[in-house]
């Protein structure tokens, strides 16, 4: 599936390549404030998906190196192809490797932050070994950097600002729809996926039950797509509840290996 979307991705006004390449951020600002300054450190991007992000932050921070890993070959090759479309192929390299392998593919002890996040952790069938895995990846000190969509918009109705589905649910969701979040009338064949609710709690125990310990954690009242039909569109092109009151639509968290 994921195979089959690289190249649509790729050329979506969603992911605006174009736009990237002409030096438009990718990664958000409060992203940018949250991880402070990373000169001179080691990151790993897990789920890098065609290395955007990974390649956003790398040409903001001028002397910081990433490695990116995805499972999907088609994505590590097409993030490749761009890191030396902008000239940051010395500083930036991508692995294909299975996330639970990480520190395998990667390197134990071998980072100083691990990022990741925006749509990623939907993908996890279980959160504990992928927080040993980015333990693992890190030096002592070293810490993980999640910037994700809020578990409570995965419970709202599509059609009507009302509460569809139990936030508590762990139960899988099959989706066998064609086209891709990025271009959703695009004739795609390789479908079908499973994607797992997590609610927050899992999230912080599998951390810390893996060594890592939260520094902090934030909530914000936005979204960067149109997650639901009714939700509203601001200035600043973020996606907001309509009120009255506001909920979280995404988190972002600091956890720090012990």
């Amino acid at each position: 599936m994921w195979d089959e979307r690289v190249p649509l991705h790729v050329a979506s006004v969603f992911y605006d390549v174009v736009g990237f390449k002409a030096g438009h951020p990718q990664v958000q600002p409060f992203e940018i404030d949250e991880l402070g300054a990373l000169g001179g450190v080691r990151l790993a991007h897990l789920q890098c998906h065609f290395g955007l992000d990974t390649l956003d932050l790398v040409r903001i921070h001028p002397t910081m190196e990433a490695v990116g890993l995805d499972f999907s070959a088609p994505a590590v090759a097409a993030a490749e192809t761009l890191a030396a479309e902008v000239g940051l192929s010395e500083r930036a390299r991508f692995v294909c490797a299975d996330v639970h392998l990480a520190a395998e593919a990667l390197g134990t002890g071998a980072f100083d932050v691990v990022y990741t996040g925006k749509g990623a952790l939907c993908w996890l069938p279980d959160l504990r070994p992928w927080a040993e895995q980015c333990a693992q990846l890190l030096r002592p000190n070293g810490w993980l950097y999640v910037c994700e969509f809020h578990p409570i918009g995965y419970c709202l109705d599509e059609d009507q600002p009302t509460v569809r589905s139990d936030y508590f649910d762990t139960e899988p969701t099959l989706d066998d729809v064609s086209g891709s979040y990025a271009d959703p009338g695009a004739t795609t064949s390789n479908n079908l996926s499973y994607y797992f609710p997590h609610p927050l709690p899992e999230l912080f125990e599998a951390l810390l039950g893996a060594g890592l310990d939260l520094r902090f954690f934030h909530e914000w009242d936005h979204t960067i797509f149109k997650l639901n039909n009714w939700l509203i569109r601001g200035d600043d092109g973020r996606y907001r509840w309509p009120g009255p009151g506001q909920l979280p639509l995404m988190f972002s968290l600091k956890a720090q290996k012990r």
